[in-house]
């Protein structure tokens, strides 16, 4: 049995919002696309208390972009956004969100990040996502949303790490690229991990 994983279609990550992801707003249609093939979907939503430890505001000193270490874990700095029951946590308008099953919610401590959809990065607390798809005999994940070089990227290859089989469905997915090739990164290193890199229309064609 398979699933659809739609990554953090919220309104911070559009166009206007507080963390743009560039262009993100173009995926909708195939992200909906998406929804529509799935009878099995699920979704994470980044939902950060006002203190997050990844808002730049929170130190300093530092500004958006930097890099901190917070123990052993390098950090971030990223704008405000997704603050827990703001607009910017919503999701996107027109987002077919009615056929999402389950929603998981990541950066809930203020102390610590989560890119991922199943774990924080520490990997010490499980968003209870893994679960829930062992619970439904679910093993293929087809994966869509952004950001592709962090959030999907760290969600598909935690996905790996447990066992699923694992799809991305490419035009599907914006990256945020805060580096240039920051994108061409994260699907390489996709790969390497067994990931299959798909497109909607390969995907439009299966059984799901």
């Amino acid at each position: 049995m398979s699933a659809l994983i739609v990554v953090d279609m919220q309104r911070d990550f559009m166009p206007g919002g507080a963390l743009p992801v560039p262009d993100a707003d173009a995926i909708l249609p195939l992200v909906n696309q998406c929804i529509d093939l799935f009878s099995e979907v699920v979704a994470s939503k980044d939902w950060h208390p006002k203190d997050h430890v990844s808002f730049a505001e929170n130190h300093p000193g530092k500004k958006i972009g930097e890099e901190i270490v917070l123990g052993e874990i390098s950090q971030i700095l990223w704008p405000k956004h997704c603050v827990q029951g703001t607009l910017g946590s919503e999701y996107v308008e027109g987002l077919h969100h009615k056929k999402i099953s389950a929603v998981f919610y990541k950066g809930t401590d203020s102390d610590i990040d989560s890119y991922s959809a199943f774990f924080d990065n520490a990997r010490k607390r499980s968003t209870g996502l893994a679960s829930y798809l062992e619970s439904r005999g679910i093993k293929t994940l087809y994966f869509a949303g952004v950001a592709l070089d962090y959030c999907v990227l760290y969600s598909v290859l935690d996905a790996i790490d447990l066992g699923f089989k694992v799809f991305v469905i490419c035009d599907a997915c914006k990256a945020i690229n805060l580096h240039p090739q920051d994108e061409q990164h994260a699907l390489e290193a996709m790969a390497c991990k067994g990931v299959n890199l798909s497109n909607l229309r390969e995907v439009s064609k299966l059984r799901l």
